[in-house]
């Protein structure tokens, strides 16, 4: 590839960040009076998992600026059980429905989200979690809730080709896969739905490092995923509905210091 071809890519690329003018005579599926979409997708199996919701139980640091100053990528874990309740906070932090506006109008949630769309949908693979087989699920924010999907043969090798050979992800006790469900964002928003949504999907990974921070766990967002991998594990589709973005989360200890360091060891070795 030449380097006017890279050149185009790029300016491709950045053109989705752009269209943010209006559009003359262009009226949005909302403007248009259409049916808007449902607030979250609906429940993919028979059965759903209620979540505990007892997190006075949980040792959570309350003191914010101390949690905001220790929050940081955690690429090494221990590989020791975390409790359904560690999982339900931190579902709930990211994702958790507060109220409904409106006549099912929007979600209002504990994360911000332009125009209450929220057009986010999280799978996970679970692993070492106490009273969860291991496998897939999908969370139901509308019932806070988990349904089971099933068992994934050789999850581990799974996880790490998902994650583009990012092998340390396979040993997290859970790893977030957020989807975006197009039209839940584009039937406000119409063409300039994209780069919203974009910037409110770093709210709920942010949301999700400190939530992890504050109970004593790790994780590191990823944005180098394969899609067509991730699609197929969660019985997505890919069109309507597309697997973007991940988050490994498991149990740390301050004793692997020197592991998490030795990620950067470029740094050092590049002199940069």
């Amino acid at each position: 590839m030449d380097e006017k071809e890279l050149i185009k890519l790029r300016e491709q690329a950045r053109d989705t960040y752009r269209v943010r003018t209006r559009i003359p005579d262009y009226k949005t599926d909302q403007q248009l009076k259409k049916p808007q979409p449902p607030l979250a997708k609906a429940p993919m199996c028979d059965t759903a998992i209620p979540l505990p919701t007892n997190y006075e139980d949980l040792d959570i640091d309350n003191d914010f600026l101390h949690v905001i100053n220790s929050r940081e990528s955690h690429r090494v874990y221990t590989q020791e059980q975390m409790t359904l309740l560690q999982l339900s906070y931190l579902l709930w932090c990211t994702q958790g429905v507060k109220t409904i506006r409106g006549k099912s109008y929007a979600t209002l949630r504990t994360v911000p989200c332009g125009g209450g769309r929220h057009p986010f949908e999280c799978y996970m693979t679970v692993q070492m979690v106490d009273g969860l087989a291991d496998g897939l699920y999908h969370y139901l924010p509308l019932k806070h809730a988990i349904e089971y999907l099933g068992p994934k043969e050789n999850m581990r090798d799974f996880i790490s080709a998902s994650l583009v050979g990012q092998a340390w992800g396979a040993k997290a006790n859970v790893v977030f896969y957020y989807s975006i469900v197009f039209y839940r964002c584009e039937w406000r928003y119409g063409v300039t739905a994209s780069p919203a949504s974009r910037t409110d999907a770093g709210h709920v990974t942010e949301n999700l490092y400190l939530a992890c921070t504050s109970i004593g766990l790790g994780g590191c967002a990823v944005g180098a995923i394969d899609p067509a991998l991730c699609n197929e594990a969660f019985g997505v589709d890919g069109e309507e509905e597309f697997i973007f973005y991940a988050m490994p989360v498991g149990t740390i200890s301050a004793k692997d210091r020197q592991a998490e360091d030795d990620f950067y060891a470029f740094v050092r070795e590049d002199g940069l």
